[in-house]
């Protein structure tokens, strides 16, 4: 059974949320506490595109402010100091606050008004806001896709920033910190944003459109892991309990890490395989690699 947003039942409920989410809860016993707590906000705000906008940008301000905070402390604190990737360079509080200022500033400016407008952008392309939700099984398979998507996307246009007169006009600010740090995942211009943003959000979009098979929540989940990995990988930490030790694909902190302090090669997000097919790896191993790759070209052309 499919429950929509603007049935007469949940029109019809109590004034407050909670009101909403005990009526609710009464007539649809079969849906989990987390799509009645979703159905619920909806019937409460009696505005699709203004609960879903209120949702999506305290949901990306929460995750982005909240994940951020744990490394604000790390590199405060210097508790995990061994680990950090250039440790002669920690970030300092006044560099953490008017990073965090900047941030919320475009927060604001650039991504609110696009968040506002995501509702309808949903609709157009048919995305489903009705529960009960996807099956787990579902959702994975989708999020699997976005992330190769998105990093397929944001390979080539972040390799494309970095031709002079584009790193020159819009990637630079970006690279401000050469040893990044988490809060500084999102610390770029605005037209960096709608760029490498639009691997993020039009990505499922697209496939939305082309499938008309995707519904809002899985969107929300990915944009968390999104967010989640981009933050991460700006963290400036290498750890033996990284995830690519175990996943020698995934890219990680160490991978943009090197990035940000040589300016060059890395340009994928969430996997390697780009920067290895394409020859844009940088690290010891990949220049090693290219150095033998040399010389054994070079003895075979003296033969």
């Amino acid at each position: 059974m499919e429950v929509s947003m603007n049935s007469t039942l949940l029109s019809s409920s109590p004034e407050t949320y909670w009101g909403q989410f005990e009526e609710i809860s009464k007539y649809n016993t079969h849906l989990g506490i987390i799509e009645r707590l979703w159905t619920a906000w909806y019937a409460w705000m009696q505005n699709d595109v203004l609960a879903t906008g209120i949702m999506s940008f305290m949901m990306h301000e929460l995750v982005y402010f909240g994940r951020s905070l744990p490394w604000i402390f790390i590199d405060s604190l210097g508790v995990l100091k061994n680990y950090k990737i250039q440790s002669n360079k920690i970030p300092s509080l006044r560099e953490q606050w008017n990073c965090a200022k900047f941030v919320l500033l475009s927060h604001f400016t650039v991504e609110l008004p696009q968040i506002w407008l995501f509702h309808p952008m949903a609709q157009f392309f048919g995305l489903s806001t009705s529960v009960p939700f996807p099956s787990v099984w579902t959702m994975a398979y989708q999020i699997a896709i976005f992330f190769v998507l998105e990093d397929t996307w944001h390979y080539f246009s972040h390799r494309a920033l970095h031709w002079g007169p584009l790193y020159k006009a819009i990637h630079k600010i970006h690279h401000q910190y050469s040893a990044p740090f988490g809060m500084a995942a999102e610390y770029a211009s605005p037209i960096e944003v709608m760029i490498l943003g639009f691997g993020t959000v039009g990505c499922p979009i697209l496939w939305c459109a082309l499938t008309g098979d995707l519904h809002i929540f899985t969107m929300y989940v990915w944009i968390v892991l999104r967010l989640f990995q981009a933050i991460d990988a700006h963290s400036g930490y290498e750890f033996p309990w990284s995830l690519h030790h175990f996943l020698p694909f995934w890219a990680g902190a160490d991978h943009h890490d090197l990035h940000h302090e040589k300016f060059i090669g890395n340009y994928s997000s969430s996997f390697r395989w780009w920067d290895y097919l394409l020859d844009t790896e940088y690290s010891p191993d990949a220049i090693k690699r290219r150095r033998e790759n040399k010389a054994s070209g070079a003895a075979k052309k003296a033969q």
